[in-house]
């Protein structure tokens, strides 16, 4: 079961450039900078409430994110869902018919069990799936 929101991914070309905006003109502070090295990106966390922004910046020109970049431009890349149970929830959606990018969670940054949803099967919005496994 989808418990809240747990982040909403934002593609950056760069943090450096990105993190004084959030910081300076939101006031918001970074509380977290982290690179995953297998999804080729840097990651930059800030806390809105109860939900998260993160930052992604790829780390190299054959990463996701910067193929995304590249195509679409910066701005908002993802949205994601913390759910008590990742596996179960990827079973539920698949039997709803959510073409899956991710059949089984991997490591993403802070920790989390994560699985990506196809955004042709989400009404166009690459849905993330997120567990707190530590919790």
């Amino acid at each position: 079961m989808i418990t809240h929101i747990e982040h909403i991914g934002i593609a950056v070309k760069s943090l450096e450039t990105a993190i004084p905006y959030y910081e300076k003109v939101l006031g918001l502070k970074c509380y977290n900078i982290e690179e995953v090295a297998d999804q080729k990106v840097k990651t930059a966390f800030f806390m809105v409430g109860q939900t998260k922004i993160e930052l992604l910046e790829s780390t190299s020109p054959e990463g996701t994110i910067a193929k995304y970049i590249e195509k679409k431009g910066e701005g908002v890349h993802h949205l994601a869902f913390a759910t008590d149970n990742i596996e179960a929830e990827l079973a539920h959606v698949e039997a709803e018919g959510v073409q899956l990018i991710d059949k089984t969670p991997r490591k993403g940054a802070e920790g989390l069990d994560i699985a990506f949803l196809h955004p042709k099967s989400t009404l166009g919005v690459l849905t993330e799936l997120c567990q707190d496994k530590n919790k």
